[in-house]
């Protein structure tokens, strides 16, 4: 009857019930929609990363940086650090049995205890034993392990966070040294133009076609190209080097990329998405486990004012001798229950229950300004993609104009018919024009990959 009556206690206390207030996720404090001006058309399902990024150099070199990333792998460790705690708070819900193996011996003077001769005592003991074992009456442990277990998903949330952060990082810094790399091809091309006009413009004077005045415009146009090739160089070295760092490890065998313009990343293939796509983000549910945790440390300290009980016993074999331990009427037990109940705190755990219901109000804010944030990110990048959009055809329009232009000042220049300064201006704008180009056309990518990211991409894709 005994061991009936505990183990009906210890079921009851494995499934007691929770003080905790019950969980209600806040409304979406921000509109069911973007703006009108940034509204997509239709639904559309939210793609891999590998679909929605298809050049074959950038998808190597992510999968080298989800595999050598310093700080992806400490994200990673981190996850590992919360699941253990959570198993710790987990492992308090239930009871711990040990096994103990001791002996016991003394030895008393006459001097001591008062007896004409020594006394001597030993005893060997087998037994196992229940650690002192809370009954969860309340929920207080249960709200305790809801709390960690709410921490640990946060916490892995935080790390599906830092891979979208690498996937849009990794990409960016790629497409930029794609960009610098093909600044770098026109600003040769422009150096060796200017190179070869100015030799032709010195021939021309030689001739006496030209003047000193133009071959020293020509020299200072061409030493101006000269500088800014350099500057360029110096700028995709720079963005190798920092692609190097977040990639970890470059590897040797990557394939062949695509140009700027064949990169294939476009945000229309998640303008379909609707606005409460921002609930699967990772800093989103990640606020929502704190709030979930924030929630469930009410219950704790709401179980904190009844009484608890917590159960101590062993059951196993005493004897005097080793050889006696198993013999028969050698059996041994104990069972200690108690009871403690808060009678006098100081206001403890009133101030405990305070603090918890003001962290929940805390966690509520932050929250809803998560999805805030997140609603304005994902408005703005819309927006960013509908204005580059049209910058890009006016600078396409503008660089396909300026190119034209240039050729016909150069076969008019050859033809003794346009003037050095005509033939530095036409080059100087068309220069100009292709940089413009390529630069808001790198703006735009990036737009398109802060875009995946801040919808959640990958993260949602997985789901």
């Amino acid at each position: 009857m005994n061991k009936k009556l505990l183990l009906t206690l210890m079921l009851a206390a494995l499934g007691g019930c929770s003080l905790a207030p019950t969980y209600h996720r806040p409304d979406l404090p921000v509109p069911s929609s973007w703006p009108d001006t940034a509204k997509p058309e239709g639904k559309r399902s939210m793609p891999d990363w590998k679909t929605y990024f298809p050049d074959p150099r950038l998808q190597a070199l992510l999968v080298a940086a989800f595999e050598n990333n310093r700080d992806l792998r400490v994200a990673t460790a981190r996850i590992a650090e919360a699941r253990a705690q959570y198993g710790i708070q987990q492992s308090n819900r239930l009871p711990n049995v040990n096994a103990n193996v001791s002996r016991t011996a003394s030895f008393t003077p006459p001097s001591v205890n008062f007896l004409p001769i020594p006394y001597e005592y030993q005893r060997y003991d087998v037994n196992a034993s229940l650690v002192s074992f809370e009954l969860d009456f309340w929920g207080r442990l249960s709200s305790l392990s809801a709390a960690a277990k709410a921490n640990y998903l946060s916490t892995e949330e935080a790390e599906h966070a830092f891979r979208l952060s690498l996937i849009a990082d990794v990409s960016n810094a790629y497409l930029s040294l794609v960009e610098l790399q093909e600044a770098a091809r026109v600003a040769a091309d422009t150096t060796r133009g200017r190179k070869e006009v100015l030799d032709l413009t010195s021939r021309r004077r030689e001739l006496g076609v030209s003047s000193d005045l133009d071959v020293l415009a020509a020299e200072g146009a061409y030493q101006s190209a000269v500088s800014e090739e350099a500057a360029i160089q110096q700028q995709e070295s720079a963005a190798q080097n920092l692609l190097t760092q977040l990639v970890g490890k470059i590897p040797a065998d990557l394939p062949e990329g695509l140009s700027l313009e064949d990169q294939g990343i476009t945000p229309d293939l998640i303008a379909g998405m609707p606005a409460d796509v921002l609930l699967n983000r990772p800093d989103v549910e990640s606020a929502e486990q704190q709030l979930i945790a924030a929630n469930a440390n009410i219950g704790a300290a709401r179980a904190a004012f009844l009484p608890s009980i917590n159960l101590t016993g062993a059951f196993g074999s005493a004897s005097r001798q080793i050889n006696g331990l198993f013999d028969a009427g050698s059996k041994a037990w104990s069972f200690e229950p108690s009871l403690t109940l808060p009678l006098f705190d100081a206001g403890l755990n009133m101030s405990n229950l305070d603090l918890a219901k003001a962290r929940k109000v805390i966690a509520v804010a932050q929250y809803e300004k998560t999805i805030q944030q997140a609603f304005r990110e994902v408005s703005d990048l819309l927006n960013a993609r509908d204005s580059l959009n049209r910058q890009l055809e006016a600078q396409m329009a503008n660089a396909k104009s300026q190119k034209q232009r240039l050729k016909l000042t150069e076969a008019r220049f050859h033809a003794g018919i346009a003037s050095n300064i005509e033939l530095l201006d036409a080059e100087r704008d068309a220069d100009t024009a292709t940089q413009a180009e390529l630069q808001t056309r790198l703006a735009l990518l990036n737009a398109a990959t802060k875009l995946y990211s801040a919808l959640a991409g990958d993260t949602v894709a997985k789901r």
